[in-house]
């Protein structure tokens, strides 16, 4: 039961549940980086089991469970917290001067205030209807639970995904409160369609179809390394590599450029093996 590949999957879920501590914390850049570090233990506990044969039934329903708290409830949290975000951002496009300990405490202040309309009824701007909307953040983790079942049942998804797996969906949005972290003190700078993106029916429509994403059949290359295809592996491990030289470069924004390059490797896969078929 307590073997390393097991181990390393409650590491997964720990990540998951720092993750959830830091959302309340008012730190939503840790919380993305216990989401990232969740994901590297996803992918080292399936590494690891599958070199050591330690894969188990028991090990399956264990990273399920794991990943729906990681990569299904901690993005979900995260995106609550972006949605009380964007409802009104005009303190931070004040031109006045602000101390470090005002955007230390803005993401808590936002959500207390947030927390005194809803359940004590004291009026500030949260106060109207739109107070409900930050809960279309639990889409989230709702898809992600039928997903997560769905995929251990079907048997047509053991070396590829059909519809987004978890773990890409939470990094998906993860890039919305790193970016807002990296960027609120120049917030007044930001480009004005950014600033749309960020708005809180607009945070609420991506939630909305990213997680309805999970269960569609949408046909998506996975990344697991097989023996018996060298020219796969080949695109595969130019993608891990490309990625990993991002990152130091485009920062927070590697996110989207990553994820790019994912789907257009998806869609050449998926051409490929359309075209072997035939």
């Amino acid at each position: 039961m307590f073997n390393i590949a097991n181990l390393l999957t409650s590491m997964n879920l720990i990540c998951g549940m720092l993750s959830i501590f830091f959302c309340f914390s008012g730190q939503l850049s840790f919380a993305v980086y216990a989401i990232f570090l969740g994901a590297l233990f996803d992918f080292a506990d399936g590494f690891v089991a599958r070199k050591l044969c330690l894969m188990s039934d028991l090990g399956k329903q264990l990273d399920s469970l794991s990943d729906l708290i990681t990569f299904g409830v901690a993005p979900g949290f995260l995106m609550f917290f972006m949605i009380i975000l964007g409802i009104d951002d005009r303190i931070l496009l004040e031109n006045v001067s602000k101390d470090q300990t005002f955007y230390d405490y803005y993401i808590l202040q936002e959500f207390f205030t947030w927390v005194n309309a809803m359940f004590y009824q004291i009026p500030n701007k949260f106060d109207a209807s739109i107070k409900f909307l930050p809960f279309i953040a639990f889409l989230i983790p709702f898809f992600a639970l039928f997903r997560l079942a769905k995929f251990n049942i079907d048997t047509r998804q053991t070396s590829n995904f059909i519809g987004f797996p978890t773990p890409l969906t939470a990094i998906i949005f993860c890039f919305f409160p790193l970016y807002f972290s990296s960027h609120m003190k120049s917030w007044n700078s930001v480009l004005e369609i950014v600033k749309l993106s960020f708005d809180c029916y607009s945070l609420a429509v991506i939630i909305v179809l990213f997680s309805a994403f999970m269960l569609l059949p949408i046909p998506l290359m996975s990344l697991k390394i097989k023996k018996s295809k060298t020219r796969e592996n080949q695109l595969k491990l130019f993608l891990i590599l490309i990625s990993a030289i991002s990152i130091p470069f485009f920062k927070v924004l590697s996110i989207p450029f990553i994820l790019t390059l994912y789907f257009i490797a998806s869609i050449y896969h998926s051409i490929k093996i359309t075209k072997d078929e035939i």
